[in-house]
């Protein structure tokens, strides 16, 4: 797979025409923003009020919207400003995702490598074959193994005992998480600030700092940083052309399922649109996507008390959240579903494929191969694209009532269409070869 298609899908068709402008700001943390008012874009502003009033019911203190790019919504709570710092708790997991990445990316270490090669031997209270056996990649997917029955946040290698086959359990475990930060420090040399500083903060203006918490490592910063970081993520881990991380099969990795047990779950990231999800502490298997009121296509860092950033390459949309939300709550998808449902009244039409209730069209043929046919619409198409089960948008080409299809694989899509008259349709299709 090459970097070039998919940089261009995502800076070119993300959320309809609008996407070819995706925006940078400079990479100085303290450098000018460019907004964009949220009338401009069609949205309905009498719905802003509504949408305030939730996050401040429930002790937001900084939530931003960035579209394509450009800041549609900023508003900070209470004493809290633009220069105020927060911690984005279980939400920095994702961070540390994308710099292991970029760690691999130099040469410095590898996912697949046993943990003990940067830890040393007995790190855990394991036999020397169990420990042999965890590798990063499953310190990234929380599937270590280890017994989570106790105190989820000790290090120490009388906590780390063994329960299950690595890869066989998945279980959201926070000491295996934070060893990754020393993992980060032997494989490189540098302390995690230093690593950060140097391959994001300097060409980005992502600002913070890793701080020891009780037993855990907790990232500190601005709002502002935390909408910088969502915004590298949508540009396909490039910053306005610059690419920092450009493994393409890790950056992929880190937001597709990466294991069967949890399918929501990727490198330290939450992912919309699966068919199934876990939460924390529960050995339990829901059926359906996390969100129902968010995009599909979305993937998020979520940590407690409602740390939040959202990433949706289909509408071009980093939606970010910091606040306390009451109530001991590791991972906020319900709170983050609810964000969804106001911002979908607040952009008039929502933001899932399917927004236009009953008008569902029909293609021909279906399964399809190459040329689709769209029937019962007596409208141009103006845009198409298709979901996969993966949550990834694909923009197809198209002309007034047919859309092309041999560039997807084969595969369950759900196709979405907009027209000349504004409806918005939506369909499944299956593609083969």
């Amino acid at each position: 797979m090459m970097r070039i298609p998919l940089l261009l899908a995502v800076l070119f068709f993300g959320a309809g025409a609008q996407a070819q402008q995706l925006y940078f700001p400079a990479p100085q943390a303290n450098s000018a923003w460019e907004t964009v008012d949220p009338s401009a874009l069609g949205w309905c502003t009498d719905q802003e009020q509504a949408l305030h009033d939730f996050l401040a019911s429930s002790n937001t203190k900084a939530f931003i919207v960035l579209k394509d790019g450009r800041i549609a919504l900023e508003w900070y709570f209470g004493t809290f400003t633009t220069d105020s710092a927060w911690y984005w708790a279980s939400a920095g997991k994702s961070l540390t995702a994308f710099l292991v990445g970029r760690a691999q990316q130099e040469g410095s270490l590898d996912i697949n490598a046993p943990a003990s090669t940067y830890l040393g031997a007995g790190w855990t209270s394991l036999t020397p074959a169990q420990e042999e056996a965890i590798t990063v990649r499953h310190q990234l997917t929380m599937t270590s193994g280890l017994d989570d029955s106790g105190d989820l946040d000790c290090t120490d290698p009388a906590c780390l005992t063994y329960l299950a086959e690595p890869g066989t359990r998945w279980s959201y475990h926070n000491a295996p998480y934070t060893l990754l930060h020393s993992v980060l420090e032997s494989a490189t040399g540098l302390g995690s600030f230093t690593f950060l500083f140097t391959r994001l903060t300097v060409p980005t203006g992502i600002n913070g700092l890793f701080l020891p918490v009780d037993d855990n490592i907790v990232f500190f910063s601005g709002a502002r940083s935390m909408a910088r970081f969502g915004l590298l993520m949508q540009g396909g881990g490039a910053w306005d052309g610059n690419p920092i991380l450009s493994d393409v099969a890790y950056y992929d990795a880190m937001i597709t399922p990466s294991q069967s047990l949890n399918e929501a779950y990727g490198y330290l990231w939450w992912l919309n649109g699966q068919e199934s999800f876990m939460l924390p502490g529960l050995q339990f298997v829901f059926n359906g996507p996390a969100m129902t009121n968010a995009p599909m296509d979305v993937y998020a860092a979520l940590g407690k008390n409602g740390q939040i950033i959202n990433v949706s390459p289909s509408t071009g949309l980093v939606v970010v959240r910091m606040g306390n939300l009451p109530g001991d709550i590791f991972v906020p998808n319900l709170y983050n579903d609810q964000i969804w449902q106001h911002l979908n009244a607040l952009m008039c039409t929502g933001t899932n494929v399917e927004v236009t209730p009953g008008a569902t069209p029909r293609f021909a043929p279906n399964p399809a191969f190459d040329l689709v046919r769209v029937l019962d619409t007596e409208v141009d198409i103006l845009e198409a694209w298709a979901i996969g089960t993966d949550g990834r948008r694909h923009a197809l080409p198209h002309d007034r009532d047919a859309i092309q299809v041999d560039g997807l694989a084969p595969g369950l899509y759900q196709i979405g269409l907009r027209c000349t008259d504004g409806m918005r349709l939506s369909g499944r299709l299956v593609v083969e070869r």
